[in-house]
C-alpha cells in the first residue's frame, strides 16, 4: 500500500506555471484562429499527391494575387511615403523592425540603400528581433519581447525626427507592436504598421496602418510566402519612393548610385551617358572631376559648369538635380 504525499510549496508553483502556460497557449491558439493568414485550407489538404508541375501551377497562382492586395493598399502606403520623405529630409532616420521573415526583409530592404542610393550610414537601417545573427538563425521567443524592442530602438538613440515601419504577417508580434507603440508614445516618432491582416493590432498602434491581405498560405501559416512577397512589395515602395522624393533619382536613373565595385562604375558611365548623350571621353573628363559622383558629373556635362560649382548648386538645392540643373542655366 502506498501513500501520496501532500504536495510541497515547488509542486504547487509547478502546477501553476503548467496552468499559467496552457492559459498563455491556449490564447494564442484562439488569437491564431482568428488570422486570415494561419486559416487551414481544405481544398489544399492533398497538395502533396499532386504532380510536381501542378504544385508549381497551384503556387503561381497564389503569387498571381499578391499584387492585387497590395493594390488595395495604396493610399495608405503613398500617404505613409510622403510622410518618410518629409521627416527624412528633415535629417529623420528610417527604421524597420520585425521578427523572423518579416525582421528579415526589413534588413534586406535597408541594407540594399547605400549601393543604390548612396544613403549615409545609418539613415536606413533594418533592426531585427535577435540581433544580427537573427538573419540566418532562428532566435527562439525573440519575437515575443516588447521589451527587446524597446532596448534595441534605445540603443539607436531614437528620435522625434525618425521613423519606424513595424513588419508582421499577422499582426500581432509583440516585437514589432512593442518597437512601434515605444516610438510613438515615447519618442514621438512617425510609426508605420505593415501586417497581412485586416483589423491587425500593429496596424491599430500606428500612425499609418498598412494591412495587405493577401489570404491563406499554400501552406498553412507559412507567411514568408503570400504575406513575405506582399512585405516585400510594400518596403520596395517605402524606400524607392521615399528616395524619388529625396531627389536620389533623376527620372527613373539612379543618380546617388554608389560605384563599389565594377559593375556599378560601368552602370555610372552608362547612367551619365542616357542623361545627357555626352561622348564617352567627356562624360570619363565629368566623373574624374567628381570623383566619381554621377549627379554631380551630369550637372557638369547639362549645366556647364566646373566640379566645385556642381557641388555647390546641388547642396542648395539638398541634392535634387533638376533644381541644381534650373539654378545652373539661371546663371549668368
Amino acid at each position: 500500500m502506498t501513500t501520496s504525499k501532500p504536495p510541497t510549496n515547488a509542486d504547487s508553483a509547478h502546477t501553476g506555471n503548467a496552468h499559467a502556460g496552457n492559459g498563455r497557449y491556449e490564447q494564442l491558439r484562439q488569437q491564431l484562429d482568428t488570422l486570415t493568414t494561419e486559416a487551414f485550407r481544405s481544398e489544399l489538404a492533398e497538395i502533396d499527391q499532386l504532380p510536381t508541375l501542378e504544385i508549381a501551377k497551384i503556387m503561381n497562382g497564389e503569387d498571381s494575387t499578391v499584387p492585387a492586395a497590395v493594390a488595395a493598399q495604396l493610399p495608405r502606403i503613398a500617404a505613409a511615403i510622403d510622410a518618410i520623405a518629409e521627416r527624412m529630409a528633415g535629417g529623420g532616420r528610417l527604421f524597420y523592425t520585425g521578427a523572423g521573415t518579416a525582421g528579415r526583409l526589413g534588413v534586406l530592404d535597408a541594407s540594399e540603400c547605400p549601393p543604390t542610393f548612396n544613403t549615409v550610414p545609418g539613415q536606413v537601417t533594418g533592426v531585427i528581433a535577435g540581433g544580427p545573427g537573427a538573419m540566418v538563425t532562428s532566435v527562439e521567443g525573440a519575437e515575443d519581447s516588447p521589451e527587446a524592442a524597446v532596448a534595441d530602438l534605445d540603443a539607436l538613440k531614437l528620435t522625434a525626427d525618425d521613423t519606424v515601419v513595424g513588419i508582421s504577417a499577422s499582426g500581432r508580434t509583440p516585437y514589432a507592436i512593442g518597437a512601434v507603440e515605444h516610438a510613438r508614445r515615447t519618442c514621438g516618432a512617425l510609426t508605420v504598421g505593415l501586417s497581412c491582416n485586416a483589423g491587425s493590432a500593429l496596424a491599430a498602434a500606428a500612425e499609418h496602418g498598412i494591412e495587405v491581405v493577401v489570404g491563406p498560405e499554400l501552406l498553412t501559416g507559412s507567411t514568408r510566402l503570400k504575406a513575405g512577397t506582399a512585405q516585400k512589395l510594400v518596403l520596395n515602395m517605402l524606400s524607392t519612393i521615399t528616395m524619388i522624393r529625396l531627389g536620389k533619382t533623376y527620372g527613373n536613373l539612379m543618380v546617388d548610385v554608389r560605384a563599389s565595385n565594377e559593375k556599378l562604375r560601368a552602370r555610372s558611365r552608362r547612367i551619365v551617358a542616357l542623361a545627357t548623350g555626352a561622348p564617352d571621353e567627356e562624360i570619363e573628363a565629368a566623373l574624374a572631376a567628381t570623383d566619381g559622383e554621377v549627379k554631380n558629373a551630369i550637372l557638369i556635362l547639362l549645366g556647364d559648369v566646373d566640379g566645385p560649382t556642381a557641388a555647390r548648386l546641388l547642396a542648395a538645392a539638398q541634392g535634387h538635380l533638376r533644381a541644381a540643373l534650373k539654378s545652373a542655366t539661371a546663371q549668368p
